[in-house]
């Protein structure tokens, strides 16, 4: 009687285990995360890449207002506000974006490669940079730095990319050029 109950039992364990029913919802069970990742990941690139790039162009733009002279000689808060007018992607611009003009010694090249330096959200106080107009024929760089919150903080490139201490993305943008004559 024993062994037909245990004969019974193996047989329906074994069908059980035969069964393919719900295969395809462990396989989705497993991939659907890795989908989900992937898809948070490539949306995240592509906004922080919108960014960067309207960055990039405004500043551009605004350089070469400063380099014609076109803006005379204007303030931190001047080009700060022509930059944010043209960028379109970063939320509270002239909040976020830190802005540094300075003179580079053509003889030594020193202050080329200086880091470049951002507003940390956390602190109350933003720091101190040189914003220099320069005279003719100088060559002047300019770094713009701004930040922006990640929108899937948990995905890897979250992770990799340079923050402040809120979390938030820094990117840059840097620009060289040469004063025109008057």
């Amino acid at each position: 009687m024993m062994s037909c109950r245990i004969r019974r039992f193996r047989r329906r364990i074994g069908a059980a285990l035969r069964k393919d029913d719900g295969t395809a919802t462990i396989e989705f069970v497993i991939m659907f995360p890795v989908f989900v990742a992937i898809l948070a990941s490539s949306i995240e690139v592509s906004i922080l890449s919108a960014r960067q790039v309207m960055l990039d162009r405004a500043v551009d733009i605004t350089v070469r207002e400063l380099r014609l002279g076109q803006l005379g000689s204007p303030s931190h808060d001047q080009v700060r506000e022509r930059i944010c007018d043209r960028t379109m992607l970063i939320r509270q611009c002239e909040n976020v974006l830190l802005l540094e003009l300075r003179p580079v010694s053509m003889q030594t090249w020193e202050g080329l490669d200086d880091p470049v330096t951002c507003i940390d959200r956390a602190e109350e106080t933003a720091p101190v940079t040189r914003f220099v107009a320069g005279q003719e024929n100088e060559l002047m760089m300019v770094h713009a730095c701004s930040v922006a919150d990640p929108i899937f903080p948990g995905t890897a490139l979250a992770a990799a990319l340079r923050k402040d201490s809120t979390g938030a993305y820094l990117f840059t943008s840097s620009s060289a050029f040469v004063n025109e004559p008057r």
